[in-house]
């Protein structure tokens, strides 16, 4: 299904709620805000087809997540935009159930929330946002787009107003500073694991292979580039900062740090307690999945079975000091071993960056609201309890944001298993009504010794826009 043109919301008929960015949390929010009565809502994203990491899409490999943290389930498993219901469309409901999975594949993902975003409606692709503005006197956000055609040309341009802006503009991958000249230059084999299908055909045929860095995405790359090259020649590195090629804690009571009891734990928390722990929990969110660590030990086994030992090195606890061109076509990296005090040189041909993402800086697309955002001691946006960002009082909308909030909310912010609950608290806030009932507990775990947060947003009475004989919601009290 081909997505209309956005029409231009007047301020006579403002949106309700304009989200920018369509990837899966935004999309949650498009599939659970679908339902509610009245709603007046519109995404918009400047690709022109829903995209999920479509160059870590390499076959076979699977999700982090069990199928239930699909859009919807976890706040409301009897939508029609489940994983569930997209499988009864397509009639595979009974092949799923005898597969025995919880984990499904990566490609299957990204085919799920294909469908959804070709089904559901005010969803506007190919739109970039150019700027976000506060209007006092009209007491809304004046968001500018430009409307692109498929070559990514600018084709129109427009504008629409909203009450309430929710970012879900993602992630952008993170390349280490001594790397970036070489990732930026052109022609020069250093590619980020984001673009890793683009250029695999290119990575097999090169002789020698560095991967870097050892999270699940580097283990993925590692593991499909070793089953792809010769036994005996396979000429292949991996490396690591982190002290050991660490499986993920995936402990029953470990995953507790992905729920909504620990999220908003971690809320409460003073700023310089949570800078402190995120660098500890590397191994609960940047650890590989036990199954890709075994699969990998099975392929290097298989390859010594005869005598030898296959042509791979991997080492942790060593960085990338520097980097630099040998020749035309090869790169040498200076490495650093810390604990052993010592340092060399690696020559290769090709480099694979798996050194995951940031969030996106939003500096440009909020620079005219700069003024209205409160930020805390390390210069960052304050968000509040509800995922909304601390704003002057003089702005009476509100802009929430999705997976842009890891340093207030924690390690769960990017977390899938979270995208629904999230998504329910924000419509939930907007719309000064319960739509979604929230649990309030969550976890077996008690984090704390003080009383445990509700999970359960306040939802105040709601005012009458008498202008457009509508309901609107109050503000929520700020905390």
């Amino acid at each position: 299904m081909t997505n209309p043109p956005s029409p231009d919301h007047t301020p006579d008929a403002p949106l309700d709620l304009a989200g920018i960015g369509i990837g899966p949390f935004n999309l949650s929010l498009a599939a659970l805000a679908h339902p509610v009565p009245d709603l007046r809502a519109a995404f918009y994203d400047e690709n022109h087809t829903f995209r999920w990491h479509p160059g870590l899409l390499i076959d076979g490999t699977r999700i982090q997540v069990p199928f239930l943290a699909d859009l919807v389930s976890l706040a409301d498993p009897t939508s029609p935009w489940s994983f569930l219901n997209y499988l009864k469309t397509r009639e595979r409901l009974y092949p799923f159930y005898f597969a025995g999975r919880t984990h499904i594949q990566r490609a299957e993902y990204d085919a799920y929330c294909r469908w959804a975003s070709e089904h559901l409606t005010g969803l506007h692709f190919g739109h970039h946002i150019d700027a976000v503005r506060w209007n006092p006197e009209r007491v809304l956000f004046e968001i500018d787009y430009t409307q692109l055609d498929p070559d990514g040309e600018a084709e129109a341009l427009g504008r629409t107003y909203a009450r309430n802006v929710v970012l879900g503009i993602g992630t952008t991958p993170d390349v280490p500073e001594p790397l970036r000249p070489l990732a930026e230059a052109h022609g020069v084999p250093v590619h980020h694991s984001a673009d890793y299908l683009d250029h695999r055909a290119e990575l097999l045929a090169a002789d020698h292979v560095t991967v870097v860095g050892a999270g699940q995405s580097g283990a993925e790359i590692f593991l499909d580039l070793l089953r792809n090259r010769p036994a005996g020649r396979e000429r292949l590195h991996w490396l690591a900062r982190t002290p050991a090629f660490a499986p993920a804690e995936n402990s029953r009571l470990g995953l507790e740090h992905f729920t909504p009891d620990y999220s908003q734990y971690f809320h409460t928390l003073p700023e310089p307690v949570r800078d402190q722990a995120l660098p500890q929990q590397w191994q609960l969110h940047g650890g590989i999945d036990p199954a890709t660590l075994t699969a990998i030990h099975d392929e290097l086994y298989r390859r010594s079975l005869h005598g030898g030992w296959p042509d791979t090195t991997l080492t942790p606890g060593v960085f990338v000091r520097t980097a630099g061109r040998v020749g035309t076509t090869r790169v040498e990296l200076h490495l650093e071993h810390p604990e052993q005090g010592t340092r060399s040189r690696l020559t290769t041909d090709a480099v694979v960056l798996a050194t995951g993402y940031r969030e996106r800086r939003v500096d440009r697309l909020l620079a005219a609201l700069d003024p209205y955002i409160r930020r805390d001691s390390a210069g960052r946006a304050r968000v509040d309890g509800h995922h909304r960002l601390v704003l002057d009082p003089l702005v009476k909308g509100s802009i929430h944001v999705q997976n842009a909030e890891t340093h207030t909310h924690g390690i769960g912010s990017s977390d899938l298993g979270l995208a629904a609950w999230r998504s329910a608290t924000i419509l939930n806030a907007i719309t000064g009504t319960t739509h979604y009932p929230l649990p309030e507990r969550t976890a077996f775990t008690t984090f704390g010794l003080e009383p445990r947060p509700t999970s359960r947003p306040r939802t105040p009475a709601p005012v009458t826009d008498s202008k457009n004989r509508r309901t609107i919601p109050r503000q929520l009290p700020v905390h």
